[in-house]
């Protein structure tokens, strides 16, 4: 889930980095230059744009690693991406309508980092995302449960790293720290772009079902079950002229993000019927400050200030925030009847 912070501060730059630049500078430079010597598209040649090129290929793996790569970060490896999400997260249970919780916003600093294998780039990430209440706006450090009535400690995502790679190929399914084993075959990395008018638009479905790290037998009020199950839903709208534009090292969009998940653990609901479902915009460039929640980014502002940049270099493990609350949370007290 990408997603940012406001006001884009560009942060140092790894050696590693500045060594892997050069060949993915290099390769893009010329590509610039092929294009430019024959007729290359820019701005003034928007017409020309079509999904096949000039610049980039969006059926061939390698046009679909750079494109996708410039959405989630920025060509130019010594800087960051800021990617942003806010929307609602909403409680669904059986025999009632749903009903609308709390909000949620947050975003994500990126850093594009040369891939060791010279093909691809790490993309490192920090993310943060605060639940806030609908009416104010204020974020939450306590939420009257309305299903249960229970006044409840709000837990605030907060991931650092989470990392992953873009390269010619799918990357496998995060692990969860060895929760989610199965790898999936190797495939070459196309994604189902579609062009509607100026606009390319782009969708993506991520399910996946693993080894719950709330285990109900040691975190009984805030686990869901010994399995999870989970659902991300992404849509991308992007320019066709900035995809087939080899000036633009990122690329500028705005789209929606969902997330079908179990009651979060601290809401402490257990393993009770229904689930949260999360429903935001999302986008991803320079401008954010004016789409997040003013008092949501005051708040990051003291509380996560490390969340500003994005990391500068790999490191393992990548962990979800259902992984981090096992390792940060306690148990709740098994309510006496």
């Amino acid at each position: 889930m990408d997603q940012d912070r406001r006001e884009i501060l560009f942060g140092g730059v790894t050696a590693l980095a500045f060594a892997g630049a050069t060949a993915a500078e290099a390769r893009d430079k010329h590509a610039q230059g092929h294009h430019a010597k024959h007729g290359g598209h820019d701005g003034k040649h928007a017409a020309a744009a079509t999904l096949s090129g000039p610049y980039v290929d969006l059926a061939t793996p390698r046009g679909n690693m750079l494109t996708f790569a410039r959405l989630v970060g920025d060509l130019d490896l010594g800087k960051q991406k800021a990617g942003w999400y806010n929307g609602y997260v909403s409680g669904v249970r059986p025999g009632e309508a749903v009903r609308d919780l709390f909000g949620f916003a947050g975003f994500g600093m990126a850093r594009l980092l040369p891939h060791e294998s010279g093909v691809g780039y790490r993309k490192v990430l920090r993310e943060v995302g605060i639940y806030y209440d609908l009416k104010t706006q204020e974020p939450l450090e306590e939420y009257l449960n309305p299903y249960t009535n229970e006044r409840v400690k709000v837990v605030h995502v907060a991931n650092d790293p989470f990392n992953v790679q873009v390269q010619e190929y799918f990357e496998a399914p995060p692990n969860y720290g060895g929760l989610n084993a199965n790898a999936p075959p190797k495939i070459p990395f196309i994604l189902p772009w579609r062009q509607q008018g100026k606009f390319v638009t782009l969708e993506r479905h991520i399910h996946l079902f693993y080894k719950n790290a709330l285990q109900p037998d040691k975190w009984p009020r805030e686990s869901a079950g010994t399995m999870a199950r989970v659902s991300e839903f992404f849509t991308y709208f992007v320019e066709l002229a900035d995809i087939q534009n080899p000036k633009l090292t990122k690329l500028p969009f705005h789209g929606t993000w969902s997330r079908i998940t179990p009651w979060l653990p601290w809401m402490l609901m257990g393993q009770a019927d229904g689930h949260c479902q999360y429903m935001t915009y999302q986008g991803g460039g320079d401008e954010v400050a004016d789409v997040m929640p003013r008092k949501v980014m005051d708040y990051i502002e003291k509380k996560y200030p490390l969340y500003l940049n994005a990391p500068d270099k790999w490191v393992e493990p990548s962990l979800s925030s259902i992984e981090r609350y096992a390792l940060e949370q306690k148990p709740a007290p098994v309510k006496v009847p």
